[in-house]
């Protein structure tokens, strides 16, 4: 895509926006009236209907390495140290009990019978092998962790005991009668948390760290899980600069950085990040010769003379499952099952029309292929109206601000300025809505996981 033609795909994103919007009729009231034109793209494929769309592809195609009616990848044994973010395919099943054998929950005396005790010289420390039992009165110093003696009464606490010049052991907590303890008090006993076999968590929980925990406590070194979908990138335009200023009518690439780390935080694992020359048999041979369970395209999805993707995708013979969507930004994005067990989300080259596209299109589809749990859906009123677009749905940058949703300025096909400060996007039917207003979000994912969470 040479750089006029990126800058025409662009306007005339923004030129059919500001054409839909001067059709929408304001009334004083902040309502308004939406005509009933006809659609440029009548075949274009309603937003809800393309995430759904998306959502179920996997579940409907053959081959491949996807599980049948599931639609998920196959599961492999993975190590712990790379599970995170992961699906569990089996279930999370205790090997041992937890605890394995009866410890002491506090620092303190492991006390035998009741007090005052004598106390032996030697103490027990956790990791340590097991001491021989305690007698009636007798006492050993113990730290938290460590597998308490046979015999054992019970903990006292370092906080609640004393040893007087004889060396002997007294209960000290005013709660507590003189030389007396409670039988098992701060004891964590064998099998408290979990008996050998019973099931911790189900098929079908994400590998949070907690889940790392859990597992390694309960003895694996691996978890059987759903792997990563791998996604190679392709960013087409020969227009497009790796560094430096944008000059002479070329421009930064700003989708090379931003998809990768976003796929990752979608569960992808981003086998290649590619640029490909503006021809159709340089787009053709990439996309042939890739191995990945999804491809996504910058750029070329509409019907300029150096919009390659629909000629690419006819010349394999790929299967068109979504060719153009009713949302602004990002209308002529697409989703093509090339062959058995693998897809291509051609999305649209200007920056926020592509984030458009990864939203509807790539995050469903590689959900599905890695068994990962739908987001909840929620709603938030606006604190802003804003306008519509006659018969598309919008999706607009919003900041949350306890509990309102700030429609953001600079939300064009071409601008990254809103959804750079934007904690979600605001779904806006056609029409428009009204301030306060109730609006469906799509949270983005550095709001709702954290940084260091979602892009490992």
């Amino acid at each position: 895509m040479t750089a006029r033609a990126a800058r025409a795909d662009g306007n005339a994103d923004d030129l059919d926006v500001e054409e839909a919007l001067a059709l929408v009729r304001k009334h004083p009231d902040g309502t308004t009236d939406t005509p009933r034109p006809t659609h440029p793209r009548h075949d274009a494929t309603a937003w809800p209907d393309a995430r759904a769309v998306a959502e179920g592809a996997p579940r409907h195609g053959t081959g491949g390495r996807t599980g049948g009616r599931t639609g998920h990848l196959p599961p492999v044994a993975v190590p712990l140290a790379s599970a995170l973010g992961l699906t569990l395919a089996a279930p999370l099943t205790a090997l041992t009990d937890l605890p394995s054998f009866d410890t002491s929950a506090m620092d303190g005396w492991a006390v035998s019978g009741p007090g005052p005790w004598s106390v032996r010289d030697e103490g027990v420390l956790a990791g340590h092998s097991a001491h021989p039992p305690l007698t009636d009165g007798e006492a050993v110093r113990i730290a938290t962790g460590a597998r308490v003696p046979p015999d054992t009464t019970a903990v006292l606490r370092s906080e609640h005991g004393r040893t007087d010049d004889k060396g002997r052991l007294h209960v000290t907590a005013a709660t507590r009668p003189p030389h007396t303890v409670t039988h098992g008090q701060d004891i964590r006993p064998r099998g408290q948390e979990c008996r050998s076999g019973d099931q911790l968590l189900p098929v079908g929980t994400p590998v949070t760290p907690p889940v790392l925990g859990m597992a390694a406590a309960a003895g694996y070194d691996t978890l059987t899980a759903v792997p990563r979908p791998r996604v190679d990138v392709f960013v087409l335009g020969d227009e497009l600069l790796g560094e430096g200023l944008p000059h002479d009518g070329l421009i930064r690439d700003a989708l090379g950085p931003l998809l990768p780390p976003w796929l990752r935080a979608l569960g992808a694992e981003v086998t290649a990040v590619r640029r490909v020359g503006d021809t159709e048999e340089a787009l053709y041979e990439a996309i042939t010769a890739s191995g990945a369970d999804v491809v996504v395209t910058t750029g070329g999805t509409a019907a300029g003379p150096v919009d390659h993707v629909h000629p690419a995708l006819r010349r394999i013979g790929a299967e068109l499952l979504v060719d153009g969507v009713r949302v602004r930004p990002g209308h002529p994005m697409l989703l093509a099952r090339t062959k058995a067990g693998q897809y291509l989300v051609g999305l649209p080259g200007n920056p926020l029309a592509a984030v458009s596209g990864l939203l509807t299109l790539a995050e469903p589809l590689l959900r599905t292929l890695a068994a990962r749990p739908a987001p909840e859906p929620y709603t938030l009123p606006l604190r802003d109206g804003v306008q519509g677009h006659p018969y598309d749905t919008r999706l607009v940058p919003v900041a949350l601000r306890g509990e309102r949703a700030v429609p953001l300025l600079y939300n064009g096909p071409a601008m990254l300025r809103g959804i750079a400060a934007a904690d979600a996007l605001a779904v806006v039917p056609p029409g428009g809505a009204r301030p306060g207003q109730e609006a469906e979000l799509i949270d983005l994912p550095w709001a709702s996981g954290g940084i260091g969470v979602c892009f490992t």
